[in-house]
């Protein structure tokens, strides 16, 4: 953020980025620019490529043509160790390995900042903590991950991503297993750590109205392809959630947010 409030340029961006798996093209010569300081959220219909470009994004998935730069480099010129302290990544599905407790996958996130010469230390063991702390974990830290219900799981390896204290963090529908409670809480982590450490958020969201309380900068997708991207307020109309979504809808204020709330109007006739 600059000193009067409005966002730096871009350190991550794709350019021209087609994407595909094999054969299949998923994204075509695509454009979009994460603005630094940014609480960043893709919003668009299942299938529409948010997941595809997340990985893009944090150096999963190749393009095919275009490229992806971060900090004014194209992605692939940086060592892989170097990109992980750059970009903290949580996708979609996660797998840990059987009978690994909380703290020891919470300090998974600490492996990029380990060398020859630099072995764990008290900034380290800091990192954890304050990470289970945040998520509201710590005192399961010696039970094992495989014995916790979704949505501990989920935050356990939300807590992984954070002890990982990078400056830009890609978060693929974090709030997957999570209550209604848990989602707020999350993201009102996620807010803090934008607003307050300074860190690029980048998320998927499905849920718009929470994408729309919460991000400072939407980019909403149809089809893979960027239909709208700015500020929530700037882009997020009826005729917007008609095209992404096809659904109908009223686009009103949200009374504490004052952000736009999205109200469906379903699509069988009302009685």
């Amino acid at each position: 953020m600059k000193e009067d409030g409005t966002l730096c340029s871009e350190r991550l961006s794709a350019r021209d980025v087609t994407l595909a798996y094999r054969s299949s093209v998923i994204i075509q010569k695509l454009d979009v620019a994460i603005p630094d300081g940014s609480f960043s959220v893709i919003v668009g219909a299942n299938g529409c490529g948010k997941s595809t470009l997340l990985k893009a994004l944090a150096r999963l998935l190749a393009p095919q043509s275009g490229e992806i730069v971060l900090d004014g480099r194209e992605i692939t010129s940086y060592p892989s160790m170097e990109v992980a302290r750059r970009i903290g990544l949580l996708p979609q599905t996660a797998t840990a390995p059987e009978g690994i407790t909380v703290a020891d996958l919470v300090a998974r996130g600490r492996y990029p900042h380990q060398t020859f010469l630099r072995q764990w230390s008290r900034q380290d063991e800091a990192a954890v903590q304050s990470a289970m702390e945040a998520t509201g974990i710590a005192h399961l830290a010696s039970r094992q991950v495989d014995t916790l219900s979704g949505g501990q799981r989920q935050r356990a390896w939300i807590a992984m991503v954070l002890a990982q204290e990078t400056p830009i963090l890609l978060l693929d529908e974090p709030t997957t297993f999570l209550d209604m409670a848990h989602q707020v809480d999350l993201l009102d982590l996620l807010h803090g750590l934008n607003a307050k450490a300074g860190r690029t958020i980048v998320a998927v969201l499905h849920d718009l109205n929470q994408a729309c309380r919460y991000a400072s900068h939407l980019v909403a997708m149809r089809e893979g392809r960027v239909v709208a991207q700015g500020r929530p307020a700037d882009v997020v109309t009826e005729a917007l959630v008609e095209t992404v979504f096809g659904l109908s809808c009223l686009v009103m204020d949200d009374p504490v947010s004052h952000t736009p709330h999205v109200i469906p109007r379903g699509r069988q006739p009302a009685l």
